[in-house]
């Protein structure tokens, strides 16, 4: 990364990066897991998502990551994924927004939140560049540092695949 910011070619491999490792994990989920895996996908950008993001940017201004984010990717659906991960598309956030603004964070410009778990915590990105769990399933209560990047981001979200991935973690 050039000066901490996210480069969209890092973005662009990881996104191939990350097919490759579900394309790996899903055919064994079920007998790993013991239930039937949900759709696990990256979905790349769009004609109609660039729309959505440009939507966004002129509702409220959004951190520079969180535009490059979606000028290469819509949304981030992976279930089966640790407690699962959820990067929303530009769309949603937009409606998020409406209804409930920016999230507050002592020492930190108001963050935008852009994803959220299976278990209803949320991640929010900072103007700092640095990403924010939500402690409980609630925009209003404590948010705790989750990343120093949103590129660290998409690299805890890179080992959580990998631990799941048999040839990686061991398993059969």
């Amino acid at each position: 990364m050039t000066d901490g910011r996210l480069e969209a070619e890092w973005l662009r491999g990881w996104c191939e990066r990350t097919d490759v490792a579900l394309a790996e994990l899903m055919p064994s989920f079920q007998a790993r897991f013991g239930f039937e895996p949900g759709s696990n996908v990256v979905v790349r950008a769009s004609d109609g998502s660039h729309r959505a993001t440009g939507a966004l940017v002129e509702l409220t201004p959004i951190p520079s990551d969180l535009t490059t984010m979606y000028w290469m990717i819509d949304e981030v659906s992976l279930p089966d994924i640790g407690n699962g991960c959820f990067v929303h598309p530009a769309s949603l956030v937009a409606d998020h927004f409406r209804a409930y603004g920016s999230v507050r964070i002592d020492g930190e410009e108001p963050a935008l939140v852009f994803a959220g778990d299976g278990g209803g915590h949320l991640f929010a990105l900072a103007g700092s560049g640095r990403v924010w769990r939500s402690a409980t399933a609630s925009w209003f209560d404590q948010f705790d540092l989750a990343a120093a990047s949103l590129q660290e981001f998409f690299q805890g979200v890179s080992r959580q695949i990998d631990d799941q991935r048999p040839e990686l973690s061991g398993g059969t």
